[in-house]
């Protein structure tokens, strides 16, 4: 089995050590640093980047945030933090995860592994191309037609294309396959909520009994995917 290189950074050695025990059970991670401090940090993984970080974002001298905009891209960052409040804040550095302390070894786990699921080596190029560029150029009917990501609402997977809605257009149907588009889009700005469609979370109308409602459009909500948007709803709530 591959495994991917991790590091920890947490101010709070428990809250650090109890993530790194973690990583070091963990068949697939290769734990390569903890450290209390992102200045401690800061040299080695610019320099030596890994592929995972388990990273705190209150911190004195320099939070995770803005550590995480310093980081190469190809590192995915996993967020660790009492405070809901910052999830929006995540998506402005494409968080590959989200984690509310106090932290299980289950959802670290979870975590690790849609990172591992999240990181192919022949869409990684494509990923930070569309990542930096905030848009899409989707083949459709022979020709190659550009979508802002901030224009899509939803995307519903069928057999053998997708169907991604935009906010006052027309669908865009292309054949393409639903999980390869999912690793190329910023998570968790958009999330898989069921096995046919991706919701663009920052765009829902309301959630009305475990159903993103767009309009007139209800999208389901499988039981795969409940725990990430029972955690989605929860960590925006009031």
């Amino acid at each position: 089995m591959k495994k991917l290189t991790c590091a920890i950074i947490d101010d709070e050695k428990l809250a650090a050590d109890l993530l790194a025990s973690y990583a070091e059970k963990t068949p697939f991670l290769d734990l390569v640093g903890t450290y209390y401090s992102a200045i401690d940090a800061i040299k080695t993984l610019t320099q030596t980047p890994v592929d995972i970080l388990f990273l705190d974002i209150e911190m004195p001298e320099l939070n995770g945030i803005e550590f995480a905009k310093v980081l190469p891209p190809t590192t995915k960052v996993v967020f660790t933090t009492a405070y809901k409040q910052y999830t929006l804040d995540t998506f402005q550095v494409n968080a590959a995860g989200y984690l509310l302390k106090p932290i299980s070894y289950e959802s670290f786990v979870k975590a690790a592994e849609k990172v591992m699921k999240y990181t192919p080596e022949d869409s990684l190029q494509t990923s930070k191309a569309i990542i930096a560029d905030r848009m899409l150029l989707i083949k459709s009917e022979y020709k190659l037609l550009r979508v802002s990501l901030d224009d899509i609402l939803y995307i519903h997977g069928l057999k053998d294309y997708v169907k991604i809605h935009i906010k006052g257009g027309t669908p865009v149907t292309s054949l393409l396959n639903l999980s390869k588009l999912q690793q190329a889009l910023p998570a968790p700005e958009f999330m898989r909520v069921h096995r046919s469609y991706i919701v663009h979370m920052t765009k829902i109308d309301m959630i009305d009994r475990m159903r993103f409602v767009f309009g007139n459009e209800y999208i389901p909500v499988s039981d795969s995917y409940k725990d990430d948007v029972l955690h989605f709803i929860d960590a925006h709530t009031l």
